[in-house]
């Protein structure tokens, strides 16, 4: 049985491309693996610490030997939720990233998610060559709206960094599986939106039964 974080980051469940296409991809994976645990996590209704003073200045303390029940309740609080998400992350199996784009990338909510994952001897680790991955055995899928068209080969190509650093991320964890849906040009082309959306739906239910 496999673990699936579905990972979505949007404040509007009502009209969101991203989580219609992303609540497809999931409806249809389920199907297909009835005995798969899928977890989802509405990250804008969930405790996601930002790296603010209290977790440098409690990372400081831990770095300079100080012990953990030393540190101010907020520190505590804080750096103990980003352990918590960094476990429950190299816990699961499968991981479905679902968001708009906005201002060219992803919401900062996904952001903080993605710091409090990056955490050495969980998800990678130093040697002598460099860091090194080490989630080598998951797979991930990243479903992204945009207005416009961002995608490789699209006219504003270069304009897009969320999926570029989100695979950046999971090259770096060293997950060998990365595939992209993206429903695109729902702004540019109104007219064309529920056609973009049908078709972007069909491509993540097809995706799901190869998951």
């Amino acid at each position: 049985m496999a673990k699936v974080l579905y990972i979505t980051a949007h404040p509007d469940h009502q009209n969101s491309y991203s989580l219609s296409v992303g609540n497809e991809f999931i409806e249809a994976y389920r199907e297909a693996n009835p005995n798969d645990e899928v977890l989802h996590l509405d990250l804008f209704q969930m405790n996601i610490p930002q790296i603010d003073t209290d977790v440098c200045n409690g990372w400081g303390k831990l770095t300079s030997g100080i012990d953990f029940d030393q540190l101010s309740k907020e520190e505590k609080e804080k750096l103990n939720r980003m352990g918590e998400l960094v476990d429950q992350f190299v816990d699961a199996d499968k991981y479905v990233f679902v968001n708009p784009m906005w201002n060219f990338s992803f919401p900062p909510v996904m952001k903080a998610y993605i710091d409090s994952i990056c955490v050495a001897g969980k998800t990678f680790k130093y040697t002598s060559k460099g860091p090194i991955g080490l989630l080598g055995d998951k797979k991930a899928v990243h479903i992204q709206a945009s207005g416009n068209y961002y995608a490789e080969g699209g006219p504003f190509a270069d304009f897009e960094i969320g999926h570029r650093h989100l695979k950046m991320i999971m090259e770096f964890f060293a997950i060998p599986s990365f595939e992209g849906i993206f429903i695109e040009g729902v702004a540019a082309k109104p007219d064309q939106a529920p056609a973009i959306k049908e078709k972007s739906i069909r491509q993540a239910r097809e995706l799901a039964l190869k998951f």
